[in-house]
């Protein structure tokens, strides 16, 4: 059991346990609707179920209890438990890849390029903070859920490091002087950031995961912007006052 401090459940772990089922038999609801209900109940369940009792020992039976829907519409939808895990992570991604865009798109016009990544490292930290079951899941189930989940794993990160190369390459038309970056540099900024968040998670403190963000940003400017890493924390640490 994970321990989750100062955060309560995410909507992606919201399940349906102890609420009522969907109807039985003959239902109002077209047969397209029906369905995209169970998938979606059968994704948070998951999530839920494995959040809290780790993946190996999870079972179909645990997932369909929480999901209240019946074992044959489980594999109406997925063939094990393994495409219902992968899927709901994978749907978990996705969200949090729109809320990076979002807050990002969000940003004052005219606003510096260092305030873009700065409200991107917000979004992303926020987001483990509001989906602590799915942090879970992400940094300490993944990478022990076998070779399918540590594949999915790494093309996350491969994500991560497209943004970042082309949130790079578009502030370095403003910044000349800023290096030019091998593809290797941003996964490298990647594999950082994901040991730095799944430290916290792992030791049962993803609440804390927002004082990150200074560090975060630091180190993506180190990096990109050949920012020296001392006068960047000293500017964060006169902007918070």
């Amino acid at each position: 059991m994970h321990s989750r401090q100062g955060v309560t459940g995410g909507t992606l772990a919201d399940t349906h346990e102890g609420k009522p089922g969907l109807p039985r038999g003959r239902s109002r609801l077209p047969a397209p609707a029906v369905q995209a209900s169970q998938r979606e109940r059968l994704l948070r369940a998951v999530v839920a179920a494995v959040a809290e009792a780790d993946y190996a020992v999870v079972t179909v039976a645990d997932i369909v209890k929480r999901a209240r829907v019946s074992r044959a519409a489980f594999y109406n939808h997925f063939s094990d438990k393994e495409a219902c895990f992968l899927a709901a992570a994978r749907e978990g991604g996705q969200v949090m890849d729109s809320r990076l865009v979002g807050a990002t798109r969000a940003v004052v016009p005219g606003a510096s390029d260092e305030e873009v990544l700065r409200a991107a490292c917000r979004a992303f930290l926020a987001f483990m903070v509001a989906e602590p079951e799915f942090a879970k899941i992400f940094y300490v189930d993944m990478p022990a859920a076998g070779p399918r989940a540590v594949d999915q794993l790494a093309r996350a990160q491969y994500r991560y490091a497209d943004l970042n190369q082309a949130w790079h390459e578009r502030a370095r038309r403003r910044h000349p002087d800023w290096p030019a970056l091998p593809d290797d540099a941003y996964l490298a900024l990647a594999g950082a950031t994901f040991e730095l968040v799944k430290a916290r998670v792992r030791a049962g403190q993803t609440g804390t995961v927002p004082e990150l963000e200074d560090t975060m940003v630091a180190l993506h400017l180190a990096v990109m912007a050949a920012q020296p890493w001392a006068a960047q924390v000293a500017a964060s640490t006169r902007n918070a006052t």
